[in-house]
């Protein structure tokens, strides 16, 4: 029975949520990255080797250079002879167009036979050598080929390029074969050019197939490696011919390993090195930051980041379009810290580097860079409140690059001339990429429901027109905020909570006042009470509407959720004692309806709503001293913050006894410059 029950309370819509945002992660993060196989070693020309001693575990060849290659197949293939198939009926169409031509209206035109027996004679000449098509020519030029292969049924001849007519030139040839006896002027007037066809056309099928023929043929290899055989040793130089020997092996490697089996194996890798770094990552989340699970924003924005800079460098890795360097991987850092916490963006900032080093030739330059550079732009942005701030973070970000960077080149290369002096340029690009965070911060903000400091002091500005109204209407509230404000942010001060946050709650917590501004003591003048044509569940309610009245001016104006908070919590589940325990002193031995004396809102929930609760009911009970001293302000902080806690108001907060006598303490000393006494200037003595 009892295991049923148990059964029944496990949360199963949390699980499969938490089990989904795992899934459709790491799917995406995998969808991505590479499936080609991939060399073990990272190495480059005229640097050390970094591994133990490297044996041949196979015989492979060593394989030609790039350069060398192209020189010995442009040489190669400057004997190679395309293949042309000769088509004896040209040369026959176009003796017998002549012979017609010639009865038909040549034999006017020709002085006498002998012109046709000429014509004749040099045409079959003309086709015997071969007639090719302008494009065709125009090719063999372009490929510098001396000699072509002539192809007559089964027989085939070589025949020198420089032997070869164009339509152009064969009539030009037909004019002025023998231009002695046989008059050029003559012969113009006859149309030679409709005789002059290509009979030469270019065989791709044969002259491919020769042409594979001949560079299969051709060795790739310039000698071998035996199995067990040594390559290289931990720290030996790797030289031009080391160099190429330890390409020829990589280029062997990854042949042998792409088969589809081998593609399943770095699939299945990639799935458990990517479920690893997400599975610590939200193991983090569910030990430290548990809250972040019923703040869904705050899980969209960690994992949409994540999955963004993963695909980015998958895409960059994949085509080489840009350099990695220039991907400001900081920018994912300053977001996560902004609106959430340092430990938070340094973790998710940490899992989000291991996994796009999956993707890169050198894994550990690349983490050790943008680890140097990540810490740095979290140190040196806590609060986002201006923006020469984000200027700032961006030129520390930058030079930390620089110089983590250049001590990776010293321990290394050991020789400033062999340094990347490009490299330190696309740190000043990233540095320059990271100042777009200020209008990125702002569209996460929106697209995720957060809160920044940059819009907290915007929304802390005087001159803002809700509070503008709020001054103008009633003064007194106004005055009353801007104390609770200095109290709450000085008390948020001492026990590090977010000092912004509160004192803009405390600007607004009472804007729902301006409904009624007569029936709140700080507002009223002349003696003039309305409260005395009430009855005490009347006024209550009056004045408990403040809270529901506060909300719809902050829903009217768009006043963002966390501020909205500060409404509903000030004065949390409580009474309105005053007239709670007025109506019990005229009705003795009565049971009041305390509901109608109990406020609709909802007991602080975060240190920031705790503060402002305190800060508030000691700033208004401040105004009822008779006199500021010591004792009597302290006095007062200690009676209304123990009674806060007595009544049970900080129960779901997550604040301790230490931040209470510290909270207390702040108040005090505040207090105590608030309503310090100045001294009387003496007078002149007559």
């Amino acid at each position: 029975m009892g295991y049923s029950k148990r059964k029944k309370s496990i949360p199963y819509k949390n699980i499969i949520f938490k089990f989904s945002i795992f899934v459709i992660t790491v799917a995406v993060i995998v969808y991505f990255l590479p499936r080609e196989a991939k060399f073990n070693y990272q190495f480059d020309i005229n640097k050390p080797w970094k591994y133990s001693q490297l044996m041949a575990t196979f015989d492979f060849p060593i394989f030609k250079d790039d350069g060398v290659i192209k020189r010995e197949q442009d040489s190669l293939m400057q004997s190679f002879r395309p293949y042309y198939n000769l088509n004896k009926d040209v040369e026959k169409e176009a003796m017998d167009k002549l012979r017609k031509g010639y009865q038909s209206n040549l034999k006017k035109l020709l002085p006498s036979s002998d012109y046709l027996q000429y014509l004749e004679h040099t045409l079959k000449e003309i086709y015997s050598r071969g007639v090719i098509s302008n494009n065709n020519a125009i090719t063999l030029e372009n490929d510098s080929t001396t000699e072509i292969r002539v192809v007559e049924n089964r027989d085939s001849k070589n025949e020198a390029v420089r032997n070869l007519f164009t339509a152009k030139r064969a009539y030009e040839y037909l004019l002025n074969a023998d231009s002695v006896y046989y008059r050029p002027e003559i012969l113009r007037q006859c149309n030679l050019s409709d005789l002059i066809t290509p009979n030469l056309t270019y065989d791709s099928e044969r002259s491919l197939s020769a042409k594979d023929d001949m560079l299969r043929n051709y060795s790739w290899a310039s000698g071998g490696i035996l199995s067990g055989q040594k390559i290289i040793d931990r720290g030996e130089i790797v030289s031009p011919e080391k160099y190429r020997i330890l390409e020829s092996l990589k280029r062997e490697s990854i042949q042998r390993s792409e088969t589809s089996g081998q593609r399943r194996l770095i699939l299945t890798g990639q799935i458990l090195l990517v479920g690893i770094f997400i599975f610590f990552l939200m193991l983090y989340i569910e030990i430290f930051r548990k809250e972040f699970f019923k703040h869904r924003g705050a899980l969209l924005l960690i994992f949409s980041l994540v999955v963004i800079y993963c695909i980015s460098t998958s895409l960059i890795a994949e085509r080489t379009v840009i350099n990695i360097n220039i991907l400001p991987f900081a920018m994912m850092a300053i977001a996560v810290r902004v609106f959430l916490d340092s430990r938070t963006a340094f973790l998710s900032y940490i899992m989000t580097i291991l996994i796009c080093s999956i993707n890169l030739r050198l894994p550990h330059e690349f983490i050790l860079v943008q680890l140097a550079a990540g810490m740095a732009a979290i140190f040196s942005l806590r609060e986002l409140s201006e923006r020469s701030q984000l200027f700032r973070t961006a030129i520390i970000v930058a030079v930390t690059y620089m110089i983590t960077y250049l001590a990776f080149e010293l321990i290394t290369e050991n020789d400033f001339s062999k340094m990347n002096g490009r490299i330190y340029i696309y740190f000043i690009i990233n540095g320059i990429l990271l100042l777009f965070a200020y209008p990125l911060l702002f569209l996460l903000e929106k697209l995720f429901g957060f809160t920044s400091n940059v819009t907290l002091v915007e929304l802390s500005n005087i001159n803002n027109p809700l509070l503008r109204q709020m001054a103008e209407t009633v003064p007194g509230t106004f005055q009353h905020s801007m104390q609770v404000a200095n109290l709450a942010a000085e008390a948020a001060n001492r026990i590090g909570a977010k000092s912004q946050l509160v004192r803009t709650g405390a600007l607004y917590h009472d804007i729902g006042k301006m409904e009624n501004p007569a029936f709140f003591t700080e507002n009223q003048s002349g003696g003039v009470n309305p409260h005395k044509s009430l009855n005490y569940e009347q006024s209550a309610q009056v004045v408990i509407n403040h809270v529901n009245d506060g909300v719809k001016l902050a829903d009217k104006h768009n006043l963002p959720s966390v501020i909205k908070d500060f409404i509903t919590t000030h004065h949390g589940h409580g009474k309105t004692k005053y007239f709670l325990i007025s109506w019990m002193n005229e009705h003795p031995g009565e049971t009041p309806d305390e509901e109608k004396f109990t406020y609709p809102g909802v007991n602080p929930y975060s240190k920031e709503t705790a503060i402002l609760m305190m800060a508030d009911a000691v700033e208004a009970a401040s105004r009822s001293l008779s006199e500021y001293t010591e004792e009597s302000i302290s006095e007062l902080v200690d009676r209304i913050i123990d009674a806060q806690v007595a009544d049970g108001y900080f129960k779901s907060c997550p604040i301790t006894f230490k931040d209470i006598e510290d909270i207390k303490a702040a108040f005090k000393d505040k207090l105590k410059i608030i309503h310090h006494t100045r001294i009387s200037y003496p007078e002149l003595k007559k």
